[in-house]
């Protein structure tokens, strides 16, 4: 028998991760965005990552519609971008209150992320209320800087004890 949700989410708890946020545009919705903790490389040749996305999260229709998508590794004093990207706010009042440009395949590329991976769909697989999106790197960007985690229902910096 499985264990419930809030067990799962206590035991999830103890694991650090890193905070990205997904993003895509598409010409019928324009730009969207989420935040994840859910991404993961898969293969370096093909150079091959993972993310999972609530199946109820609109930034997935863009996706749909053009298949392309960016993860965007934030950096350690990008809290605030998390928090906007995490939902309660529109899609529009997000990327108004985050500095953006479009990347190389024309996907939303978040300013002083540490990290952008600007990927075309290879395949989506549907597990409970998410979707696991295997995305083909396509084009990167890397910037200095640490990387924001989150550890145990809270942001931390490498350090934090």
């Amino acid at each position: 028998m499985a264990i419930n949700q809030e067990e799962f989410k206590q035991a999830l708890q103890q694991w650090a991760s890193g905070v990205a946020v997904v993003t895509s545009k598409s010409e019928q919705n324009g730009v969207r965005g989420m935040t994840v903790t859910a991404f993961s490389s898969v293969s370096a040749n093909p150079p091959l990552i993972l993310v999972c996305l609530n199946q109820s999260a609109d930034t997935g229709e863009n996706i749909d519609q053009n298949q392309k998508f960016a993860v965007n590794i934030l950096n350690d004093q990008q809290q605030d971008v998390s928090n906007n990207f995490s939902g309660g706010s529109s899609q529009e009042d997000r990327f108004a209150k985050t500095g953006w440009y479009e990347g190389v395949t024309g996907v939303p590329i978040l300013d002083d992320s540490i990290m952008a991976l600007e990927c075309k769909v290879v395949e989506k697989v549907r597990a409970g209320s998410h979707w696991i999106l295997i995305g083909e790197v396509e084009a990167t960007v890397c910037r200095d800087g640490e990387p924001l985690l989150y550890f145990r229902g809270s942001y931390r910096k490498l350090g934090d004890r």
